[in-house]
């Protein structure tokens, strides 16, 4: 009886053993905190950072406009260490995949979306910096170092991601696909295709000092994508843009009734893009813009296009100041930017642009079929539509001078374009003369939109003219490059360093030439 008792309290002790072991188990788990994200939210957290907004420091690289008071910034190109965040962001994307899949099988709308999102991302790093990681990238704990991809090598993978991206969502766009927290298209993957495309035919331009590389098969590329809009559709007007819609309480646009006090003539126009305006006598001018009221007080009519005039890039920033405060330069059109919390769209990748990016593939010789002349008047067009221009008498709005937000001034404005388009610099005249007249339309239609592309266009091509000075910094040079952020260094010393010697010699120096540009 005395055995079979203490067999019991031995069988009742590990009992409560095993009991107490389950419950310190389940003390672990925090059942408030999730295991898993629907894969809608994170996709929506990943659109919102994927937006490139106006009227910010890649807007002042891109020389469309500059600060005339330190305060809130300078017009300098001593450039450091470029975040890795998109890493952060790639990070996120491989997690909606992976969540989107544990109830749909893969390819699916998150995957394809995903995977064009992961092209757009590389294509970021990999054009402020160079080389980065990409094939051993991510891995977490299996490899805390990766090394590094060339330039090259990483282009391939951003070509691919977009084919793949392409080949999903063609196949998708025909099922009865179920689509969460996508604001830019509405659910809508067949927009998405479209967008997929239109930057693809962007990647390619900006590999145009390559191709003659036959691993990239550029022209190719570029040319099946343009002859088979069945497989690659594209944009078919401004409506097809990847477009950031901003609303009055969470997502402003960055100029606004919020800041109009506080740096409203703190900012005025470059003389790079609105010099360029009026010299084509182009009617943008009166939208983004308004005149120098030194200028109109001296006897030149508001509505006429030398009453505007910007400030280079590299003008002394105390100059600038005291210029700007004399009434010497245009400022940004405060009717337009800072009247309402909403301003304009901000396209990530734009019809314009797309147009423009044919013209020049046509110009080159990369395609046939395609009317370069045809593409690039099309750009031109769409750009001032975007404005809001038309045929004949245009109505025109500027900030009263010396009134209130509230107060404003009208003028009219005649516009033909037959008349625009007769001007020599203006008409496409093929050639190299063509080509140029393509970039600089390019340029000016980019304006507060697509990013750092105004930038990255002057980079490839040296159009437009960019303006140097000591505002500009870094002895009077546009970099070419950001470094690599310095906490690299201290995680990964080995690769990045070992990629900064292939590129660039010992230093890590922004103004080195990346393989792209050579």
């Amino acid at each position: 009886m005395k055995k079979i008792f203490q067999i019991l309290t031995l069988v009742l002790v590990i009992g409560s053993m095993t009991a107490c072991k389950k419950s310190f188990d389940s003390l672990a788990a925090d059942p408030n905190r999730a295991t898993s994200v629907p894969a809608n939210l994170i996709l929506n957290n990943v659109l919102l950072d994927f937006n490139e907004e106006a009227f910010n420091s890649t807007q002042r690289w891109n020389q469309y406009y500059v600060c005339n008071y330190a305060y809130y910034g300078n017009n300098e190109y001593n450039w450091t260490g470029y975040s890795y965040n998109g890493y952060n962001m790639l990070k996120n994307i491989a997690r909606m995949e992976s969540e989107a899949s544990k109830s749909v099988a893969a390819p699916n709308p998150y995957t394809a979306i995903g995977k064009f999102l992961k092209a757009y991302y590389l294509y970021d790093m990999t054009m402020h910096l160079g080389d980065i990681p990409v094939s051993e990238a991510l891995k977490g704990l299996d490899n805390v170092t990766p090394k590094y991809d060339t330039q090259k090598q990483v282009f391939q993978q951003i070509l691919a991601y977009l084919e793949q991206a392409n080949t999903e969502m063609g196949t998708l766009k025909s099922t009865n696909y179920v689509l969460a927290g996508d604001f830019y298209y509405n659910n809508n993957i067949a927009s998405w295709q479209r967008a997929v495309n239109a930057f693809k035919l962007r990647v390619l331009i900006q590999l145009s000092l390559k191709e003659a590389d036959t691993d990239l098969a550029i022209k190719a590329k570029f040319a099946e994508t343009i002859g088979n809009p069945t497989k690659y559709p594209l944009f078919g007007s401004d409506a097809d843009n990847l477009t950031f819609v901003y609303n009055n309480q969470y997502n402003k646009y960055s100029t606004n009734p919020d800041n109009f006090g506080f740096d409203a003539t703190r900012y005025n126009m470059s003389t790079t893009y609105l010099g360029n305006l009026t010299t084509l006598k182009d009617p943008r001018t009166f939208y983004v813009a308004e005149p120098a009221a030194a200028l109109v007080a001296a006897g030149k009519l508001p509505n006429s296009y030398d009453a505007f005039v910007g400030a280079g890039s590299g003008e002394d920033l105390a100059t600038m100041s005291a210029n700007a405060n004399l009434g010497k330069y245009s400022f940004i059109n405060r009717k337009r930017y800072y009247q309402t919390y909403t301003a304009e769209n901000t396209a990530q990748v734009g019809y314009q642009e797309m147009c423009f990016n044919i013209a020049e593939a046509a110009n080159r010789g990369w395609i046939t079929g395609q009317d370069a002349e045809t593409w690039y008047q099309k750009g031109i067009k769409a750009s001032q539509a975007f404005y809001g221009i038309k045929e004949g008498a245009n109505t025109v709005t500027f900030q009263k001078p010396g009134g209130t937000l509230a107060e404003s001034v009208t003028y009219s404005v005649d516009f033909n374009f037959a008349t625009y388009y007769a001007q020599s610099s203006v008409k496409y005249a093929s050639g190299t003369t063509g080509l140029n007249q393509i970039l600089l339309q390019k340029y000016l239609a980019m304006y507060q939109n697509s990013g750092p592309e105004g930038y990255y266009n002057w980079r490839r091509t040296g159009v437009p003219t960019f303006h140097v000075g000591s505002g500009t910094g870094n002895s009077q040079r546009i970099a070419l490059r950001f470094q690599y952020p310095s906490a690299e260094r201290a995680v990964n010393k080995t690769n990045v360093e070992a990629a900064i010697t292939s590129q660039f010699g010992s230093l890590d120096d922004i103004n080195a030439k990346m393989w792209l540009i050579k």
